[in-house]
């Protein structure tokens, strides 16, 4: 954020909370484009969703990984059928529950996190590189409790929903 404009949010609490949600907003954009326009093969939403799929230690639906990504289940969906056609994924029923998909992960996936996206790991530095270690520990504390801040928000916008109802 330009001097002037950290001049002109600082004054009050108010203009300091639009200042942030604005960041919030700039900087997903700023990092989604560097990151779709750098990393082959796949975007920054399918990394994510790839990320998340990876990890899991048990098979996730879409409607889990929406909850997860913050996105609709269509929206996994349309995810997922691209990294399924580029071979990372596999679709199958849900043991759980036969009305649910869940998304497995091919061994291409761990081929592309091995390979191809290590020296994009190494790049990841360079954006945290301007904190201190503290500075990160804040500021990932920071983050989750922004976290708790969205739940806040969903719940009161979801309350307002169901007494218009």
């Amino acid at each position: 954020m330009p001097v002037d404009l950290i001049k002109r949010f600082s004054s009050t609490t108010e203009n300091q909370r639009k200042a942030i949600f604005s960041t919030l907003f700039i900087a997903g954009n700023k990092l989604q484009t560097l990151f779709d326009n750098h990393i082959p093969e796949i975007s920054l939403k399918q990394f994510m969703l790839l990320s998340i799929v990876r990890q899991s230690k048990e098979q996730l639906t879409f409607t889990q990984l929406g909850d997860l990504l913050g996105c609709s289940r269509q929206n996994i969906k349309k995810l997922a059928d691209v990294l399924m056609k580029k071979g990372f994924i596999t679709i199958q029923q849900s043991l759980h529950d036969t009305r649910a998909m869940c998304i497995l992960p091919t061994e291409k996936v761990d081929d592309y996190f091995q390979n191809d996206f290590s020296e994009y790991q190494e790049e990841l530095k360079y954006l945290f590189e301007v904190y201190t270690d503290k500075e990160i520990e804040t500021l990932f504390i920071l983050l989750s409790k922004l976290y708790a801040g969205i739940d806040n928000l969903e719940k009161r916008i979801a309350d307002e929903n169901n007494s218009n109802i």
